[in-house]
């Protein structure tokens, strides 16, 4: 497994570090391959929030918690972590039974029908609307205008610098982000 434990606003003790490497092997147990796990500590005010990010073959798993205790927070947030794996297998074993259910994505249908087949019972994911729109290009802070206009959390435009389709998103912090696209 490939650790980081950074600390934003604190230094991470090693005590900390022990006790994070210590919940990463039941994450591990999931998994035959490296997976990569990041984990962000930090302290604001009262709160000390834990954050842990893993990536499995281009696959992200996130999860945070928030609380008066570091040490809580680091074990509540492998718990959502282990919750969150444990639920996508069952889910793709109840989906695809009888068939190999991942292959080398981690989360992949091994075919490409297998994709559009419905969901089991009690676990559909309903689409209630469709929205198309044309795409002029346009600079980060035009689509930040555009987004809060909108009344909306994300906004997805054509970067005209980079001619490539992004996202601009508010973050909890009350600052922006975007998520580009590769070519």
């Amino acid at each position: 497994m490939k650790l980081s434990v950074r600390g934003k606003s604190m230094d991470v003790t090693p005590a900390l570090q022990q006790y994070v490497e210590k919940h990463t092997d039941k994450i591990q147990r999931y998994f035959d391959k490296e997976i990569a796990l990041h984990v962000l500590l930090s302290v604001t005010k009262n709160t000390q929030k834990a954050e842990a990010t893993m990536q499995v073959d281009g696959i992200f798993i996130r999860a945070v918690e928030k609380s008066q205790d570091m040490y809580k927070s680091i074990d509540v947030v492998f718990d959502k972590l282990e919750r969150q794996i444990h639920k996508y297998k069952t889910r793709l074993a109840k989906r695809f039974k009888g068939r190999q259910v991942l292959n080398d994505r981690f989360l992949a249908p091994t075919t490409p029908a297998a994709a559009h087949e419905a969901e089991p019972e009690g676990e559909s994911f309903e689409v209630v609307r469709h929205k198309s729109f044309g795409m002029k290009p346009m600079s980060t802070e035009e689509a930040i205008l555009q987004m809060n206009l909108l009344d909306h959390n994300f906004f997805i435009f054509k970067n005209e610098e980079t001619d490539l389709i992004s996202v601009i998103y508010k973050r909890d912090d009350g600052k922006y982000g975007v998520i580009e696209t590769k070519e």
